[in-house]
């Protein structure tokens, strides 16, 4: 499993539009090969700033995959425009996870 992060920069004033566009676009990522799970989170102390965790099964499904579809011009179409800066996008590999149980 490979985790993609990006720290993403939305315009100030453009935050719920791009929340609500991002809501439209994710129906292009799940539709990929090799798609697990995505999350958008909202940071705390940075009102215009957002973390993008997407899981995907291998790199390739990412890279190739995604960022060589159709659905990826769509996802483009509808939420790049709202970056500034553009944001830089990693990938990660499990080394180690644990998980507390909640009761």
């Amino acid at each position: 499993m490979i985790l993609e992060m990006a720290i993403l920069q939305v315009k100030k004033g453009e935050e719920v539009s791009f929340e609500s566009d991002f809501v439209i676009a994710s129906q292009f990522i799940q539709s990929i090969s090799g798609y697990v799970s995505h999350s958008l989170r909202k940071c705390i102390e940075v009102e215009n700033k957002y973390l993008l965790l997407v899981e995907w099964k291998k790199l390739e499904d990412h890279t190739v995959g995604f960022r060589e579809s159709e659905s990826y011009l769509e996802w483009k179409k509808l939420l790049h425009h709202y970056y500034d800066p553009f944001p830089v996008v990693e990938h990660y590999e499990m080394v180690m996870e644990n998980k507390k149980e909640l009761s």
